[in-house]
């Protein structure tokens, strides 16, 4: 009668060791441990074939790493590129500021006050007002120069010279 592979109880049967596949594993071990190492003749063609593989293993290598050192190279770049814009504008808000407090500083009423406060300044009243009468001549003279008019050719220059003499 066939035995179950259900088992009743708490540790199950003990399975026999196959000694028959022991044997045979060790039997192969020993064929290949046996056998004497052959010298293996490499022919010309496949040892051009390794040595081109090499080379192109190689370049590809070569390729790659300039590729990684000029992305390092352009990511240094960008990050100084950002860190100049981030300069450029807090240096354009720092400006902004100034240019307003500049606005503020020139309004006539805070320099009034500035003036009253610090200076200790007064508005002048009418008798403080001093009148002076000037000339109605005007004092700016107007530039005279005397353009001379090139006329003709030469030889009405020469002739023109000649005659003025």
């Amino acid at each position: 009668m066939a035995r179950s592979r259900y088992e009743y109880g708490t540790s199950p049967r003990k399975l026999e060791p196959d000694i028959t596949r022991k044997s045979r594993q060790q039997k192969k071990i020993r064929v290949v441990e046996d056998l004497p190492k052959q010298d293996i003749k490499i022919s010309k063609a496949q040892r051009k074939k390794q040595t081109q593989l090499t080379f192109v293993v190689v370049g590809i290598f070569i390729i790659l790493l300039t590729v990684s050192y000029r992305n390092s190279q352009i990511n240094e770049k960008f990050n100084q590129v950002q860190t100049l814009k981030r300069e450029l504008s807090s240096m354009k808000k720092e400006n902004e500021q100034l240019e307003v407090s500049i606005q503020n500083s020139v309004n006539l009423n805070t320099i009034e006050k500035l003036a009253k406060e610090k200076l200790g300044m007064q508005k002048l009243t009418n008798k403080q007002t001093v009148y002076i009468l000037l000339p109605k001549k005007d004092y700016v003279e107007p530039a005279v120069e005397e353009l001379e008019k090139e006329e003709g050719n030469w030889f009405e220059k020469i002739v023109n010279k000649i005659v003025n003499k």
